[in-house]
């Protein structure tokens, strides 16, 4: 009886430290968001856009579990997708609607292996979250009138 009074006092305490260890984990960035943030230094992100234009040579960078970056320039356009944990470099994506030059929100893109040519997933985009640089001020560069 006393080791069943003990150990339903000390559960509360092993699920406090398991949510603690959960939440310090979920607080550092995964090498994915680090990854984004790097691409990302010196732009602004802009108001979030239901469609993106799809071009033959753009470019695509898929980062692990995070986000699809397409575009290149002075904006890049972030995709993280209804399942970014999903994102994997090693599959390639495919476009299988024929009609118009956009890529949209709630389109399903369907990811295949480049090598072997077989189905790995399906992809359901979000809206798309335009990064654009920011502008450097004279002061900035450290020009003086």
């Amino acid at each position: 009886m006393k080791r069943l009074i003990c150990a339903a006092l000390a559960m509360p305490v092993f699920v406090w430290i398991a949510a603690a260890a959960s939440a310090a984990e979920a607080a550092l960035p995964t090498k994915g968001e680090e990854q984004l943030a790097k691409l990302l230094a010196g732009r602004e992100a802009g108001d979030p856009v239901r469609c993106i234009p799809s071009r033959r040579q753009q470019r695509v960078q898929m980062i692990d579990g995070t986000a699809y970056v397409f575009g290149q320039g002075s904006t890049l356009y972030v995709q993280r997708t209804t399942r970014p944990q999903d994102i994997n470099r090693r599959n390639a994506l495919i476009n299988q609607r024929f009609s118009g030059g956009e890529l949209c929100r709630m389109d399903v893109i369907t990811t295949v292996d480049p090598i072997a040519g077989f189905f790995t997933g399906g992809v359901q985009f979000e809206d798309f979250i335009p990064y654009t640089r920011v502008a450097k001020t004279a002061s900035a560069e450290g020009v003086r009138p």
